[in-house]
């Protein structure tokens, strides 16, 4: 049975004109009523009967109205279905590191939108542990993660230079050694007290850990820790993306360490044995280039 036939039958019924149904269908009206005899021809029965007042159901007519009225919803149903479908495989959900996600992305996936206008976006934001394992679980496709990644199952690409910055609001402080950071009260990150983090593969290389330092106050919150160190209560280890603002205003100094390279970078990541999909693919190749407009 041919729909668009069944179609044409079901509107014309409904216009009770076959002009009417012709203008609405955006067909002529001799080819409304051909679609409409091919129709009948098929269920070898006259369904219409056509006058000067419009069109009136014959018995057959009836029958089949009321199984197109059915036949013509689902195909709706099955339409939207479909769509929404392929707007759930445009979809790209993007886990990424706290610092990045929440002061660097922002203004590339409004970028990216605006590219893009037809990919939804979502952001989620966690810690680079928790990220790779929802790799790995495929809990999620991709991933922005930060330092460096020594799971084969997970391949990484660079997006950008970062780097550890010790910074305080004191202005007789220009710079420290490594043997008196452990002096000094420091506001940390309760993410940097995973031994796993970069701070602490950081500091291991000039023989000492988070838990050597003194820390007066833990938080996992940036702008608190900014909040606490502007007022002049301590120092913090922050990634410089996340103070940048406050370093250009002088409400924050970089203190300068002694002979440790506190860099890192932050990478797309994906599983080894998972194809991006169209979409995905997309922001990976946005994401890595100089379009990106990153937040600073």
């Amino acid at each position: 049975m041919n729909l668009d036939y069944l179609k044409a039958f079901y509107t014309t019924v409904n216009c009770n004109s076959i002009s009417k149904a012709s203008k609405l269908l955006h067909i002529t009206q001799p080819a409304l009523s051909m679609q409409i005899q091919h129709l009948e021809n098929e269920f070898n029965a006259t369904l219409l009967i056509r006058s000067n007042k419009g069109v009136e159901l014959t018995e057959e007519g009836k029958i089949v109205f009321e199984h197109a009225k059915s036949m013509l919803s689902l195909e709706k149903n099955i339409l939207k279905n479909l769509k929404e479908l392929e707007k759930d495989k445009r979809l790209l959900n993007i886990c990424a590191c706290k610092y990045i996600g929440e002061y660097v992305l922002p203004c590339s996936i409004y970028t990216f939108k605006e590219i893009h206008p037809d990919i939804d976006v979502k952001l989620f934001v966690d810690n680079t542990t928790q990220i790779i394992n929802k790799l790995l679980d495929h809990e999620i496709n991709l991933g922005v993660i930060a330092g460096i990644n020594e799971c084969e199952d997970i391949i990484s690409t660079p997006i950008l230079s970062d780097k550890i910055a010790l910074i305080t609001s004191e202005e007789d402080v220009n710079k420290i050694d490594a043997a008196s950071i452990v002096e000094i009260p420091i506001i940390l990150s309760e993410y940097d007290l995973d031994d796993s983090s970069i701070l602490n593969l950081k500091l291991s290389k000039c023989g000492l850990s988070v838990s050597d330092l003194n820390v007066v106050l833990t938080s996992n919150s940036p702008e608190s820790i900014k909040s606490i160190v502007m007022s002049g209560k301590g120092f913090a280890f922050l990634p410089k993306i996340t103070v940048k603002k406050e370093l250009r205003k002088n409400l924050l100094r970089e203190i300068p360490i002694d002979n440790v390279d506190m860099s890192f970078k932050y990478y797309f990541a994906q599983r080894s044995s998972y194809n991006l999909e169209k979409h995905e693919q997309i922001f990976k190749s946005f994401i890595t280039s100089k379009k990106r407009c990153f937040c600073y």
